[in-house]
């Protein structure tokens, strides 16, 4: 399947020995590792979504896969994108691979049905998650318990640090305050012993956001079951073990993620589709047309996706990006810790600055970002072209560097710098130059399958908005309109696009946000052609909500929106 796949892809260079190899490769460390199976479930799903055209996106690292690709499963080409099979699936990885299926969020309920009824509504259920008590939230119950005084219950749980994962025994030694009211007052010593009992105690079950067990068996054989909690599918029981219990047991985790932004692009291009006769899909809204990166270097990017944040609208008007990989690289660096690095990385990509190398072994591998290592794939190409690492080693090393443990580190240092040695010919400073560098951005280089992933569905939006913004734009308010928070921004973007938004009619609305078309006023007395810029757009809310209304023919003409070619 993966070679038929492949042929179709690459048609006559499918024989070369990089795509061959690479296919071979990944096949047979999917087949040792046992993992044909998830593949092929994987791959059923995404057949089930295309004959039911419903739209998926794979987030993380399974774009670096070509068996993937080939599968049909994601959509980016591994080798054009440099994306390294490893960070998804090496050897020395000990637990599932983790393909995650974003789907329209109005159609995720479909995809689990059809799991549901293709394998058996006993061997389908959704994971547990346990909600435990915080230091805080330990006190509080206690004191309900004890019948102390809410005043005074609330006074002690003030005194706790609000950092994420503080226990009590530290802040009694942090805070002065608290531990002076422990030692000398005796009910506040009775709380907080009590609170030091029970914190970390279970409170509380709730469900997985996304996760979904498929079983070869019945469930009950394998794992208790829970009853449905709040935040489940309607009738889809629960298994008792947390996921990373049922790791170690072996079972299937798949997650089925729901993405409004897919709801949005489906929605847009329905409207196109009924209204212009071009029928876009996933695979042929284009990512090269220049007005994309227009729009995004503009910052006028309020709709579209990962990029609506005023931080990243200023990473973008700073960046001009230009072409598709500078929107992937955009969206890896505005994480904590890369962060730091996006004004040196714009002052270079703009000619302001020279990229510079520690060494000049580096410039093959960090070229593309300016001398700046930005992706996690990196960091495994320096472990592996200059110290001669397999990839799955490269990646198992990448991963204990981010932990910071000392006595590895060490460990580490000393194997790269023979294995420098050996296969480069460095001498042992300059490879501990590059060990330094390494270890440094090793702690915040980004998933570059994952950027890319994300940078794909930024771009597709961009393209829809600026060449259709009026049914873009309908979209999103229809997608949004239970947000009014939302709701506002985006009316008076839609406004600042020339798009008016009228409020509901009986006579006119619909459920949702709908377009309207109004002929353009004609002076009585003579025709007249109207002016380049007139055009009369009507947005109708249905059901007490806004809807959105349509450039006459004439409107979309003078905004000089181009046709696209019919898909």
């Amino acid at each position: 399947m993966t070679e038929a796949g492949l042929r179709r892809i690459y048609g006559d260079a499918f024989p070369g020995d990089q795509v061959q190899s690479r296919m071979s490769y990944e096949l047979q460390i999917i087949h040792d590792m046992e993992f044909d199976v998830y593949f092929l479930i994987v791959w059923d799903l995404c057949q089930f979504a295309c004959q039911r055209d419903i739209w998926w996106n794979v987030r993380g690292s399974a774009a670096g896969s070509i068996v993937a690709y080939g599968l049909g499963i994601t959509n980016l080409d591994p080798l054009a994108h440099e994306l390294l099979f490893e960070r998804f699936l090496n050897p020395g990885r000990v637990t599932m691979p983790d393909i995650d299926l974003d789907y329209p969020d109005d159609r995720r309920e479909e995809m689990i049905q059809y799991t549901l009824h293709k394998y058996g509504r006993d061997k389908v259920a959704q994971i547990i998650t346990f909600g435990t008590l915080g230091a805080k939230a330990a006190i509080r119950d206690v004191g309900r318990a004890l019948d102390i005084p809410l005043g005074e219950v609330d006074k002690v749980a003030r005194l706790v640090p609000d950092a994420v994962g503080v226990k009590l025994n530290d802040a009694l030694e942090q805070v002065a305050e608290l531990r002076q009211m422990y030692e000398g007052v005796d009910y506040v010593r009775t709380l907080v012993d009590a609170a030091r009992e029970v914190e970390g105690v279970s409170r509380h079950a709730s469900t997985h956001a996304a996760g979904v067990v498929v079983a070869d068996k019945p469930l009950v054989e394998y794992t208790p079951l829970h009853r449905p909690t709040r935040g489940a599918e309607e009738g889809l029981p629960v298994v008792q073990y947390t996921m990373d219990v049922l790791e170690d047991t072996g079972l299937l985790k798949i997650d089925f993620l729901g993405l409004s932004t897919l709801t949005i692009l489906r929605q847009a291009v329905d409207l196109i589709h009924a209204r212009h006769g071009i029928c876009y899909t996933q695979q042929n809204i284009p990512l090269d047309d220049p007005k994309i990166y227009e729009l995004l270097s503009s910052g006028n990017v309020m709709g579209l996706f990962q990029v609506e944040s005023a931080g990243m609208r200023r990473v973008l008007t700073s960046m001009k990006p230009t072409r598709f990989e500078h929107v992937v690289a955009a969206i890896a660096l505005f994480r904590p810790g890369p962060i730091e690095f996006i004004d040196e990385y714009v002052a270079r990509m703009r000619g302001l600055k020279h990229p510079q190398y520690v060494h000049p072994a580096l410039e093959p591998i960090l070229g593309e970002t300016f001398g700046i290592c930005v992706y996690q794939e990196q960091i495994i190409r320096i472990l592996t072209d200059i110290a001669g690492y397999t990839p799955g080693d490269a990646d198992l090393v990448r991963k204990a560097v981010g932990k910071k443990d000392r006595e590895q580190l060490l460990r580490h240092r000393e194997t790269f710098v023979q294995g420098a040695r050996e296969h480069s010919g460095l001498d042992e400073a300059a490879a501990d130059k590059i060990f330094d560098a390494f270890e440094y951005f090793a702690r915040y280089g980004f998933n570059r399958a994952h950027s890319a992933d994300y940078a794909v569905i930024t771009c597709q939006t961009a393209y829809l908005k600026v060449h259709y913004p009026v049914e873009y734009m309908t979209a999103v308010l229809t997608v949004e309109r239970g947000d009014t928070k939302k709701v506002g921004p985006l009316i008076a973007e839609a406004r600042r696009l020339g798009i008016d938004v009228l409020p509901p009619n009986v006579n006119h609305s619909g459920l949702d946000f709908t377009i309207e078309d109004e002929p353009p006023v004609v002076p009585t007395g003579r025709l007249e052609e109207p002016s380049p810029n007139a055009h009369s757009q009507r947005h109708r809310q249905g059901s007490g909500l806004p809807s959105a209304p349509w450039p006459t023919r004439q409107g979309r003409q003078a905004q000089g929106t181009p046709q696209a070619p019919a898909g």
